[in-house]
């Protein structure tokens, strides 16, 4: 593919997590402490009966017999309570809260109906808009009944750091016992709102605390990775899973998150050691991870290890458009045009409305014999990108080397003034002139295309050609010897600059001759190699 192409091309081509929550054994919290049910009896064999039913899973003869409970006292705190851990247990979101409330109701200081209520509206959170603010209010009734209560602090602080209230959340984190505030998951959240603060030393020392303790999970650092990663904390997060992983805790999925994160650090090659780690031979990788192997290859400028990850993963998902596309453009970086042309356009034809796809396969298309093949593709470019002049200038090209010059001028003059393809588009319109023989108008043409990208090779060769037919043989000379200055093997000015020599009689002629029949033979032989097939094999 030419450089002019690929200066087009690359720059197109080129481009739920669980919460721990709780700091107390998950239990089902229905029994009665609060000193509004101490006027009342103790509870009935019959509700202790139905709490092992819950506990054993049996939910279905929980309910009847609790709903028996109910017909006799339709306001016992508890039995309300426990229906409500039913409900809650068989999704059923709105009658839970029905019942919890109707046991507060009855039982207004009945803390553990509080922190169910609570838990309630956490797990749906992302079904209710309003389900953290309810779930606070919950926590928050609770701590005026029992102020010390560990489970409604902790989970009150939890709340208020996902609505963004750090100083707040800290605040409740200092109300906790100083045993709990020890624990690996309030230690987490104090970090998380240290560091969203931007009080970085204060996080850090955290941090450290947090990675000593010995009863520290997984989940106690994954929980809060992704906030620290949308507040640029990135640092911070990369030690917390360094941590992890150094303590033999990181399950695949974190060893993969530290991965990326040492990616996005450019930190390549740890990067690449991670993801290796997790698949020492290609075969055993899953898709996505060879995807990941690939990718850093790609970016530390190992394009044989690229294609030979991409290779097993296009066996491993053979509809994977992603894939195709990613093997296809590093095809096309290591000119293997045959590839690149069968995988990005299998990658349009998965994905028919992706534009990159789409953008990608014209462009490997317009290096074919077969040019207007690339129309349809660009053209769909450019209806799904409308406003990218890009597309508009990768149409123009394809229409120029499809040798349908007026519609290839449409598109240049269209995005000639735009500036990211104003060098291009005065580049190939230059050309077309010089194709008619307007040698002068070519020359300003490809004069703006330098102006307005000084160290473009090809236009000073192009430009060189118009000055050497219009035999203005010394500007012709000087911006032939620039090009060759920026691209010693640019065709156009070898041949140009030969032709000069001949002319003007000049002693380095057959010098140049020998030199361009040198560059000549180098051309054709990158032609055949264009077209070559590669098999990929396994290192």
């Amino acid at each position: 593919m030419s450089e002019v192409l690929l200066r087009i091309a690359r720059p197109i081509m080129i481009r739920s997590r669980s919460f721990r929550v709780s700091l107390l054994p998950a239990v089902l919290l229905v029994c009665a402490s609060s000193s509004a049910l101490q006027g009342q009896q103790a509870p009935p064999s019959a509700l202790q009966q139905i709490q092992g039913l819950m506990q054993g899973g049996d939910l279905a003869r929980a309910r009847v017999q609790l709903m028996e409970v109910l017909k006799a006292a339709p306001r016992n705190p508890l039995a309300l309570n426990m229906l409500g851990v039913v409900n809650a247990q068989e999704g059923q979101f709105r009658a839970a809260e029905s019942c919890y409330r109707k046991a507060i109701g009855a039982a207004p200081d009945f803390v553990e109906a509080y922190l169910n209520l609570a838990r309630l509206y956490q797990e749906n959170q992302h079904n209710d808009p309003d389900a953290l603010k309810e779930s606070l209010n919950a926590y928050e009734s609770a701590l005026k009944y029992d102020p010390s209560n560990v489970e409604a602090n902790y989970q009150a602080a939890f709340v208020l750091w996902r609505r963004g209230s750090f100083r707040l959340s800290l605040d409740r984190l200092s109300r906790l016992i100083q045993t709990a505030r020890e624990r690996p998951q309030a230690l987490a959240l104090a970090c998380a709102d240290e560091a969203a603060m931007k009080d970085n030393g204060g996080a850090e020392e955290i941090a450290e605390r947090l990675l000593r303790q010995p009863d520290l999970v997984e989940a106690d650092v994954t929980t809060i990775t992704p906030t620290l990663l949308a507040q640029g904390q990135s640092a911070l997060a990369l030690r917390l899973l360094e941590g992890v992983d150094q303590r033999g805790l990181a399950s695949r999925a974190t060893k993969r998150q530290l991965g990326l994160l040492y990616e996005q650090q450019g930190k390549l090659k740890r990067a690449r050691a991670t993801f290796e780690a997790l698949a020492p031979k290609p075969e055993e990788a899953t898709g996505p991870l060879l995807n990941d192997m690939a990718r850093v290859a790609y970016k530390d400028k190992d394009l044989d290890g690229a294609l030979v990850y991409l290779a097993y993963a296009r066996k491993l998902e053979p509809e994977n458009a992603a894939t195709e596309f990613s093997f296809g453009v590093v095809c096309l970086e290591k000119n293997l045009v045959a590839e690149a042309y069968v995988a990005l356009k299998k990658a349009a034809e998965l994905e028919p409305d992706n534009p990159d796809y789409s953008f990608a396969a014209g462009v490997s298309m317009v290096g074919r014999r077969d040019v207007r093949e690339a129309y349809a593709y660009l053209k769909k470019y450019c209806q799904l990108r409308p406003g990218d002049p890009r597309g508009r200038l990768a149409l123009g090209a394809a229409f120029f080397y499809g040798n349908d010059p007026d519609l290839a001028r449409e598109q240049f003059e269209s995005v000639a003034n735009s500036r990211e393809t104003a060098a291009d588009a005065h580049y190939f319109l230059g050309r077309l002139a010089n194709q008619e023989g307007k040698y002068t108008e070519a020359a300003q043409f490809l004069r703006e295309a330098i102006r307005t990208s000084p160290n473009y090779a090809d236009a000073y060769a192009e430009l060189g050609f118009s000055l050497v037919k219009i035999k203005e043989d010394a500007a012709a000379e000087q911006s032939l010897q620039k090009a060759l200055e920026l691209n010693p093997e640019n065709y156009t000015a070898n041949l140009s600059l030969m032709m000069v020599y001949e002319r003007t009689k000049d002693p380095r002629a057959a010098e140049q001759a020998a030199r361009f029949n040198q560059v000549r033979e180098q051309r054709e032989q990158r032609v055949k190699e264009l077209m070559r097939t590669v098999e990929v094999r396994p290192y």
